[in-house]
């Protein structure tokens, strides 16, 4: 919760200080417009959360087996290269002493040492490139919990629109205010909302001067929640998909900015 909090602050500061421009897409999701029912949805999200929480501990719990197991085989492998090495070192003593030379037991000593010196330099890479493993585990599952948030919130707003078609109906207004200052606009509806739209044409058409011409047309071709404008100066993206994969993108930046 801390980690996402960070995450939408940093949001806001880097999003005041961008330039401005004509055409954009605007984030069009008002939380004061769109209020939660909670007698109705406060079981969705208690249950979304519980899900999200679930698929985490999975996620974690099966990095950090495998991590265990790297660690565990790590282990053997030095042991084994001890063994080895305490072997060789007796062999080399052994030999020395069957033959008589010293030499021969000056070159085991050294041999052994060697060997021990590489063991070990062997054994700080394994134990390095674990402590990277863990800790680029870490950084992913910032972003696994961000796109497991993103996707709830996709689940809380079908929901709302599935039962209440006005909260879609505010989504096209604010979208239609951005363009007011436009001298020709084509609003582009999906077959699902079309008709909800088309029967509060009057209503939309007064954010504009009446000299405006406001025209609404279907687009087969789009998602059910998503819409756009069309002006004189270019399109004005309004679908709540666009709106959230636009967030995705951005905090999915902040988090790649901050590693």
């Amino acid at each position: 919760m801390t980690l996402l909090s960070k995450i939408i602050r940093n949001a806001h500061m880097i999003e005041s200080n961008e330039k401005l421009k004509p055409i954009q897409i605007r984030d069009l999701y008002v939380s004061e417009e769109i209020e939660v029912d909670y007698s109705y949805s406060h079981e969705e999200i208690s249950r979304e959360r519980n899900k999200m929480l679930s698929e985490v501990e999975i996620e974690i719990t099966t990095k950090k087996t495998q991590l265990s197991s790297d660690i565990s085989e790590t282990k053997v492998y030095i042991e084994s290269q001890l063994r080895e090495w305490e072997e060789q070192k007796n062999s080399f003593q052994q030999l020395a002493y069957d033959e008589g030379f010293s030499q021969g037991l000056e070159e085991g000593r050294n041999k052994a040492v060697s060997d021990m010196q590489e063991l070990l330099s062997r054994a700080n890479k394994v134990i390095e490139t674990a402590y990277e493993t863990a800790d680029s585990y870490l950084q992913h599952q910032e972003h696994v919990i961000l796109e497991l948030g993103i996707r709830t919130a996709e689940r809380i707003i079908g929901i709302k629109l599935e039962n209440d078609d006005q909260l879609f109906l505010s989504i096209v207004k604010r979208g239609l205010k951005e363009a007011r200052e436009m001298k020709k606009i084509k609003l582009y509806i999906s077959p699902t909302y079309f008709t909800l739209v088309s029967s509060s044409r009057e209503e939309l058409a007064s954010i504009f001067p009446v000299d405006v011409p406001f025209m609404i047309f279907v687009d087969e071709d789009i998602q059910a929640t998503d819409c756009y404008i069309e002006t004189n100066h270019g399109r004005i993206v309004v679908g709540i998909d666009e709106q959230l994969q636009e967030l995705r993108i951005k905090l999915n930046g902040i988090l790649d900015s901050m590693e």
